[in-house]
C-alpha cells in the first residue's frame, strides 16, 4: 500500500499547501496558531452579533440565544416599555 516510490518533482513549482510529501516538523505549533486565530475571530464575531442582536417580534417561548442576548439580558421590563 503506498501507490509507489517518489518520483522527481519540478523544485520550481511552488504550492500553497507545501507541495509534494509535505512533513514539516512545526505542524503542532501551526495548528495550535490556526486555532487560536479561529478562536479569536469567532469569538469577536459572537461578541459583536450579541451586542447588536434587536428582535422585532418577541419570541413567544425560551431560545438559547436569550441567555447572552443584551436585549435579554438587561434587568429592565420590556413589557411595559412605549414605543
Amino acid at each position: 500500500m503506498g501507490g509507489g516510490s517518489r518520483y522527481p518533482y519540478p523544485k520550481y513549482v511552488w504550492s500553497p499547501a507545501g507541495g509534494w510529501w509535505v512533513r514539516p516538523s512545526n505542524w503542532a505549533s501551526n495548528t495550535a496558531v490556526a486555532v487560536l486565530g479561529i478562536v479569536v475571530v469567532s469569538a469577536t464575531v459572537w461578541s459583536a452579533s450579541a451586542r447588536l442582536e434587536k428582535r422585532t417580534v418577541q419570541p413567544d417561548r425560551w431560545i438559547p440565544s436569550m441567555l447572552w442576548a443584551k436585549e435579554f439580558t438587561d434587568k429592565k421590563d420590556t413589557t411595559t416599555e412605549t414605543h
